[in-house]
């Protein structure tokens, strides 16, 4: 897949979140290679799927995940002279709190998808909630309608040129589409390293049906949106890489074997340190089983902001300030 710096012959550049059949529809059970790669896998026939292959397609490879942490590292160096993300931090935090405006795009068929504001208004509200204790808030600027039953019912398929179409503001803006993303797919999205190279394709879709009160049983609180968010913001799955270094590459996120189904309380599939982190956003648990991003999870979000997302004036106000305080960290 193409993400960021990642390269594949197939695929675009996006991580997916698979969801059982739902409504009679059953999920695809032969895996195509050049098919959008699953991501929050969740029991059932879907399941089935994710143990014959062994791993999930969208999961990225321990040279992908350590070439995107060093994109962020050499992103961090060059807008702020630091990549120490810690220190960096601080300055960060006192300088500027992160509001992220978004940009809400309900894709529909006549009436089948078509939100009323009050859904749009708690999927906000239910993003900001669980990104509190990031320090992170979303605001929305605007809602659209866009009534496409080609759009609505494959927008995988047209992603480019609906995005093209809609899609507004620049990298510190979330465009976040609704449709009928599928009965085996919950949603996709880019990862911040991805802006530069295809800013076109930047955003999160999710299935309109993963909303607080949605129909799709066990995923219906809404943390579709807030899982592939993460992604947005540039964080990985809690089980990249499984057992195998760098993981996720945050050392609050204790290794996972792969990703947890329902919510498997106490589980602990690797030899490293830590249970399972079952109730993070990152893993695929039911919503009910969802809680929580680390301190790690954070400062990733804090800084990937930083250095993707950030509007340009921000961070040489940053940048200028930290200088005039003689605080600037040498690079590692």
């Amino acid at each position: 897949m193409a993400r960021g710096l990642v390269v594949s012959a197939c695929a675009l550049a996006v991580t997916f979140c698979a969801v059982p059949a739902a409504s009679g529809v059953q999920p695809r059970t032969e895996p195509d290679p050049c098919a959008p790669a699953a991501a929050r896998v969740a029991g059932g026939p879907a399941s089935a799927l994710f143990d014959r292959l062994g791993r999930d397609r969208s999961d990225l490879e321990p040279d992908e995940v350590v070439r995107l942490l060093d994109d962020l590292r050499a992103a961090l160096r060059d807008r702020y002279g630091t990549d120490d993300e810690t220190r960096l931090d601080g300055r960060l935090r006192r300088a500027a709190p992160i509001t992220v405006p978004v940009r809400f795009h309900v894709l529909h068929s006549g009436a089948d998808g078509r939100l009323t504001r009050a859904e749009v208004d708690r999927q906000i509200a239910t993003l900001t909630t669980a990104y509190r204790s990031t320090d992170v808030t979303f605001r929305l600027d605007s809602v659209d309608y866009t009534d496409n039953d080609a759009w609505y019912r494959d927008p995988e398929r047209y992603e480019r040129t609906l995005k093209r179409r809609l899609r507004q503001g620049g990298a510190e803006t979330l465009n976040l589409y609704t449709a009928a993303v599928g009965a085996d797919v919950l949603g996709f999205s880019s990862f911040p390293q991805q802006y530069r190279q295809d800013p076109v394709l930047d955003g999160v879709v999710v299935d309109h049906r993963s909303l607080p009160g949605g129909a799709y049983q066990n995923f219906d609180l809404g943390y579709t949106a807030v899982h592939e968010t993460g992604h947005w913001l540039g964080l990985f799955h809690t089980f990249e890489n499984g057992c195998t270094a760098p993981g996720d590459g945050i050392d609050d996120t204790p290794y996972e074997a792969g990703p947890a189904q329902g919510c498997p309380e106490g589980r602990d599939t690797c030899p490293q340190p830590g249970a399972d982190p079952v109730h993070n956003f990152m893993d695929y648990s039911h919503d009910a089983c969802m809680r929580e991003f680390t301190a790690g999870q954070g400062l990733r979000v804090r800084a990937a902001w930083a250095a993707y997302r950030a509007p340009a004036a921000e961070g040489r106000r940053t940048t200028l300030a930290a200088v005039a305080a003689h605080s600037v960290v040498p690079s590692r």
